[in-house]
């Protein structure tokens, strides 16, 4: 399984946000709910699948916690990180409750199943726990926990993809919009705990995923991004309508197809299943983003074997040079873990070294922290010292920048097609926007008419280590 990847701008383990859009902020209802999600843009994602079910249930949104009857916490357990702020967010949401004593406080996601005894039991943090299987289980728990029950489902689901779930856009611009494709995971990286807390791996219905998707063009989205744990074994198939089974080669053709001025991009692919088919269809059409997220983890062959990645360091070099050979302008980006059980130095110099041959845009990197439960906590010792696994990290991270930077470099003077995004965070007088690469464009609003949704042509004239900056010339 991959961590999904979210914009290079934003921390890695994106903080809890909780929004809620205007228009339904405007309707009446007489109770609310508050949702903070974290992690990967999957969690986000079903974070907009709750606020559909519980919308149906009369639950309004809320970005006011003090108002809310629930409050639920969409939960990661990718690292260590992740988990120490959602039980001190929890705490702050007890407090809460001794203001309000019908508030009820749940926790969603992955670390749903793995803690549900101590959150319910042992620390008493909160009311109800459901996993991303069990959702359509919530207003009935909700009955119960508001009867005083212990209210749990955390059963993982073979079939389970909220296809006929219209989520609820909670944390959009009303431009870009992001739709699940398939559920769970069939690889089992050793480091990785997901396959465990979001089940076996299964495609949602084509026609559902199609249809979303023209939904959203129709009411003025033009930018959406296709979801999964590893996008290219999307594999459809339904004996009921003998048709050939759908890949995501042929997926991706599909949505792209539905408009030509529909951006279309996907996270994250696997090294393993990316096909020459996938890399086709991308170059066939241009509203399909030049930009592959496809993480390494380890340049050492041996360590890759115990992370069970199932390729060397030698078939992942080809498969970049496949990406290149077929689209010369594509951005790739990686996850990078150092400090994996006993990695030695010259496993982490081969790391670097492959960083230096793949020449990523950017990367995601993290030292090893020991998830429970996964297959290297039964198998192996978490034998590298924490301030060794630290200076590794420092040292991928100090060439990634130095990577970045030479990437964005060569950028410069080149013109791109953009969607504006919205404001630039630092310079309201500025636009955001992101090139096919998936590379940051910020550029000066000027005197132009443009809005938020708008393609424009910008130049790039100048960069930082992580952002493009430009001038329109369309005008």
């Amino acid at each position: 399984m991959e961590e999904l990847i979210l914009d290079k701008k934003q921390d890695e383990t994106r903080q809890g946000e909780a929004y809620a859009p205007a228009e339904l902020l405007q309707k009446k209802f007489e109770q609310h709910f508050y949702i903070e999600s974290y992690g990967c843009q999957m969690n986000f994602a079903d974070s907009e699948v709750v606020a559909s079910i519980l919308q149906g249930a009369g639950f309004g949104p809320t970005r006011n916690q003090e108002e809310a009857d629930l409050i639920f916490i969409n939960t990661c357990s990718i690292r260590e990180k992740a988990e120490q702020t959602v039980r001190k967010r929890l705490t702050t949401f007890k407090s809460l409750k001794r203001k309000k004593k019908t508030l009820l406080i749940g926790v969603l996601g992955c670390m749903a199943e793995r803690l549900k005894s101590k959150f319910l039991e042992e620390e008493k943090l909160v009311d109800l726990v459901v996993g991303p299987d069990a959702y359509r289980s919530l207003p009935t728990l909700i009955e119960e926990a508001a009867g005083g029950q212990k209210a749990v489902n955390v059963l993982l689901s073979r079939e389970e993809t909220y296809a006929d779930i219209a989520p609820v856009r909670l944390d959009s611009n009303g431009i870009s919009a992001f739709v699940s494709i398939m559920r769970g995971c069939n690889n089992m990286c050793s480091f990785c705990v997901v396959p465990f807390t979001r089940g076996r791996e299964r495609s949602r219905d084509t026609k559902s995923i199609i249809q979303e998707c023209t939904d959203l063009y129709e009411n003025g989205y033009r930018e959406i991004t296709l979801l999964g744990q590893n996008v290219d074994s999307y594999y459809y198939s339904t004996s009921q309508d003998q048709l050939p089974p759908v890949t995501f080669a042929n997926l991706l053709e599909q949505v792209a197809r539905i408009a030509p001025d529909l951006l279309v991009r996907f996270s994250t692919s696997h090294p393993k299943d990316i096909t020459d088919e996938v890399l086709h269809t991308m170059a066939n059409y241009e509203n399909i983003c030049k930009y592959i997220h496809l993480p390494v983890q380890s340049g050492s062959s041996r360590i890759l074997q115990l992370m069970n990645r199932t390729y060397t360091r030698e078939w992942y070099m080809a498969k970049v040079d496949r990406i290149r050979s077929i689209l010369p302008d594509c951005g790739i980006s990686a996850d990078i873990i150092a400090g994996f059980c006993t990695e030695e130095e010259k496993d982490h110099l081969e790391t670097l070294s492959i960083m230096e041959y793949c020449k990523y845009d950017f990367s995601y990197m993290f030292f090893y922290s020991e998830r429970p439960g996964t297959l290297a906590a039964r198998r192996y010792t978490d034998d590298v010292p924490e301030e060794i696994k630290k200076r590794r990290l420092e040292e991928i991270v100090a060439l990634q920048s130095k990577l970045s930077l030479e990437s964005n470099q060569r950028d410069i003077g080149k013109s791109y097609r953009v969607l504006i995004e919205g404001d630039s965070k630092k310079d309201k007088a500025a636009w955001k926007a992101r090139n096919s690469q998936n590379k940051v464009v910020v550029f000066p609003k000027e005197n132009h008419s443009y809005k938020i949704g708008d393609f424009v042509t910008v130049t790039i004239t100048a960069c930082t280590q992580g952002t493009l900056l430009g001038t329109i010339v369309n005008h």
